[in-house]
């Protein structure tokens, strides 16, 4: 048997020193980019997926602010000293997940604005909100989701960034509700066999993947003295969630409804069709305006946490 997923860890802080460098406007940058910017630790030439990275980290910190001109595709060949090929897919990435918008043949793309287009995907939005969250010194999410998957991929570049000393919070505190393992789902379930314990099974198996490692990730920033204060607690609730809850701050709201699927997954070694929903694909709708709304979410999401809701055990 599993103990109960949660900890508080404190210890001293750490601030590494960091350094970048940064291309903007329509020109070619008169600076010289370090030869580590340019290739991976082989020697290899930078990936679009790499290169889209960069921009992407340079649009969320507001260093490329919204209707900003990202610089052109040939400064962009000679900053990363990629192919034009390589540069443009990097940029159709950036499109595809609304971080910039397309100005025809020959132009310039620009930052997207916020709320610009229809609301994005859970995949890029909550790590969008997340990485803005994170400029804080105090840092409170609470969630409540199916699993931890979309949470521990949003984490993934503040992590990095804590770990290069480019943010230094003094407090990390993460409070997570889960349904009960124990709890009949009303999803994930066979298609052709509601009764079939199989796709139960497979989400306890990914809850206990995702769980553990967002509690191992965020833990590890305290161990290692990067975080003065690290809390993490996840507790499960009899309850299947409609849709995802992310709560920053204490003062935005984070939305998305789970719509369910039939689709074909794996699990040990065999093919079954179930009925599930995913979640790194719903769509997310922000709210900070609305003080009363985000006010009433934090009094739901406290009133499971303090009367339904168990520390998380998975056997």
């Amino acid at each position: 048997m599993f103990s109960p997923v949660g900890s508080v860890l404190e210890t001293s802080s750490y601030q590494p020193s960091a350094s970048g460098r940064k291309l903007y406007g329509d020109g070619v940058s008169q600076e010289i980019v370090p030869e580590s910017e340019l290739t991976d630790p082989f020697g290899d030439p930078l990936s679009p997926d790499h290169i889209a990275g960069v921009l992407r980290d340079r649009i969320r910190s507001g260093e490329l602010p919204p209707r900003a001109k990202l610089p052109t595709q040939r400064a962009l060949v000679e900053e990363f000293r990629v192919n034009r090929t390589t540069v443009r897919q990097a940029l159709a990435a950036l499109e595809r997940e609304g971080y910039i918008a397309a100005r025809g043949r020959g132009a310039p793309a620009v930052v997207a604005l916020p709320g610009q287009d229809s609301p994005r995907p859970a995949g890029v939005e909550v790590a969008d909100r997340i990485a803005v969250a994170f400029q804080s010194k105090d840092i409170s999410i609470d969630a409540f989701c199916l699993t931890t998957e979309t949470l521990n991929s949003a984490l993934a570049g503040p992590m990095i960034a804590i770990s290069a000393g480019e943010l230094t919070p003094r407090s990390i505190t993460v409070r997570v509700l889960l349904p009960s393992p124990d709890a009949p789902p009303a999803y994930p379930r066979l298609v052709s066999d509601p009764a079939d314990q199989r796709p139960r099974a497979r989400l306890r198996q990914l809850t206990r993947t995702f769980s553990t490692s967002l509690r191992h990730q965020l833990t590890s920033l305290a161990e290692m003295r990067l975080v003065p204060q690290v809390t993490v607690e996840i507790r499960e609730v009899p309850i299947t969630p409609v849709q995802k809850v992310y709560l920053l701050n204490g003062t935005e709201v984070l939305t998305a409804y789970y719509q369910v699927v039939s689709r074909v997954v794996e699990y040990e070694q065999q093919q079954m069709e179930i009925y599930d929903v995913l979640g790194l694909n719903s769509k997310v709708f922000r709210s900070t305006e609305d003080t009363a709304f985000v006010e009433e979410s934090h009094q739901w999401f406290t009133s499971l946490w303090s009367t339904l809701a168990q520390p998380l055990t998975l056997g």
